[in-house]
């Protein structure tokens, strides 16, 4: 099984080639976890079903993808560990010539940012997050709709006892 790495929008529809002006997946939004991110971007390399990228672009996308996942958790992550240190020094060298040289490398970050992925908290906003700081939750869809349901209600039944002139 080929897993693309074309950008898809919600409903799953292909949104375009692989060109280079668009970004091969779109940056992670603020709601969602960067380990998680990361992870993912990981199984398309690692994972028993993924193949090797056939061509050279797809793995200069890759390694963009990763290095920006090993941006993201190194700055969550404690300084000076050496899972950070391993994957910055990997992010910091050029992706080699050739066919075999390259997917060994796109092999080796991936495998450097999810060592990194498991040494940061999941959930944690920063290295600056304090223990015991108040975080409000966020409410689900339908909460949110009932809610709204609810306000809407009492809207109707507040004009229909309003008295006629």
């Amino acid at each position: 099984m080929r897993l693309s790495l074309a950008p898809r929008r919600a409903s799953g529809q292909f949104t375009g080639g692989l060109g280079r002006q668009a970004p091969v997946a779109g940056a992670p939004t603020a709601d969602r976890d960067h380990v998680v991110a990361a992870s993912e971007t990981v199984t398309l390399v690692l994972g028993e079903d993924s193949l090797l990228p056939e061509s050279p672009a797809d793995v200069e996308d890759l390694v963009r993808l990763l290095r920006g996942h090993v941006a993201q958790l190194g700055a969550r992550s404690v300084q000076g560990t050496s899972a950070l240190l391993r994957a910055q020094q990997l992010c910091s060298e050029s992706i080699p010539e050739g066919y075999m040289p390259s997917r060994v490398y796109l092999v080796r970050l991936a495998e450097a940012t999810q060592e990194l992925a498991a040494h940061v908290e999941p959930g944690e906003c920063g290295p600056k997050a304090t223990r015991g700081a108040r975080r409000w939750r966020r409410p689900k869809v339908n909460v949110l709709r009932g809610a709204v349901f609810a306000l809407a209600l009492a809207c109707l039944v507040l004009a229909a006892s309003v008295p006629r002139p």
